[in-house]
């Protein structure tokens, strides 16, 4: 599987899942989630993901400070409902990370563990995204705007013929090269892109 290498390069989630350590999955709960798993899990790369995975990284940096965040013990908001814009697909990229979900998640076992009704939306917030710790109820809300990195008008005009199969196997390569491109720029720019702020 080839894929462009600064994937590679971005920092890693790792989280403890008591789950995991309750049934044996992994040593001591402790979860690991890189870049490159996010997006095989999603299908792709795009600035979409990238910005979940950023607002992650740091939502839960901000939320745990020097703990490692508890998977399944992590609420998550959005400002809109699941199906506008492109709130599903953010939504989606978390709950694999977080554990969280609205309703099909893991019903527990003896009322421990419990992962369905975590998630949340249409809440009266005004970022892009809230994280909160269900044990101590400590909030941090996270905005990511992509809009600062542009991507390069050359996307624009190759797309339709990406799109519509009249595009050169050159033209092809330099659609996906400029796309990801556009994903890297993003992911090195990360803090000026992704901003956390602790209620």
């Amino acid at each position: 599987m080839e894929y462009p290498k600064f994937f590679e390069k971005v920092e890693k989630i790792v989280l403890k899942d008591d789950l995991s350590d309750f049934l044996g999955t992994f040593k001591e709960g402790i979860v690991e989630f890189s870049y490159t798993e996010i997006v095989k899990s999603a299908g792709h790369s795009c600035p979409t993901i990238a910005g979940a995975y950023l607002m992650t990284l740091k939502g839960l940096k901000a939320l745990f400070v020097n703990e490692l965040p508890l998977r399944g013990r992590i609420k998550v908001e959005f400002p809109e409902a699941f199906e506008e814009g492109v709130t599903g697909v953010v939504a989606n990229t978390i709950s694999n990370i977080t554990g969280a979900t609205e309703l099909s998640g893991f019903k527990g076992i003896g009322g421990s563990f419990v992962r369905h009704s975590l998630m949340k939306f249409n809440s009266d917030i005004e970022s892009s995204v809230r994280f909160t710790r269900i044990d101590t109820g400590k909030t941090v809300d996270v905005v990511y705007n992509s809009d600062l990195i542009p991507g390069s008008p050359k996307i624009q005009a190759l797309m339709p013929k990406v799109l519509t199969g009249s595009s050169s196997v050159e033209e092809r390569k330099e659609f996906g090269e400029l796309w990801q491109s556009r994903v890297e720029q993003i992911i090195s720019h990360a803090d000026d892109l992704v901003s956390v702020s602790i209620n």
